[in-house]
């Protein structure tokens, strides 16, 4: 049986992190090039696709935690598409050591709110007239390590 107190808070009470609402802040998709560009290709377009996570602290347990995923489908001329979305939640932390508190807020977060926004790219691009873009899962954790690692300011936590 595994010991149920590595698992409690400071207080002794078991950690929680509760959705407390999810937002879309930002969609923007582009079609510059239709109706040229919704002819068949010859092969698939060179997808790019930008991620970030920031987070800032709204409440004393409260936190938004946005999920900015950019991307495009082929490049200049030959420009197919390309879209922004900025996708939030409201979470609450209850019970999380003060050590702990960083990572979940920008890996566990995130990680909830992605197969949201991944949905949401996915119509918007099939709505443009494409096939719908199924975004590879998000590593978050290597995501976390290589953000810490370039000492790049992630939010206005403290």
């Amino acid at each position: 049986m595994a010991d149920q107190g590595a698992f409690e808070g400071a207080n002794g009470a078991m950690p929680q992190l509760n959705v407390i609402a999810q937002y879309t802040k930002d969609l923007s998709f582009e079609n510059p090039n239709a109706p040229r560009s919704l002819a068949p290709q010859q092969q698939g377009p060179n997808i790019s696709i930008q991620v970030n996570v920031n987070a800032a602290q709204i409440d004393q347990n409260d936190y938004e935690v946005s999920l900015q995923i950019e991307g495009t489908a082929g490049e200049g001329a030959g420009l197919l598409f390309q879209f922004e979305l900025n996708y939030a939640g409201i979470f609450k932390l209850l019970n999380i050591p003060e050590g702990d508190l960083h990572p979940v807020v920008m890996i566990e977060c995130p990680r909830l709110l992605f197969p949201f926004a991944r949905q949401i790219i996915a119509d918007a691009v099939r709505n443009g007239g494409f096939p719908p873009l199924m975004l590879e899962p998000i590593d978050f954790v290597s995501l976390y390590r290589q953000r810490i690692e370039n000492q790049v300011p992630s939010s206005q936590l403290s």
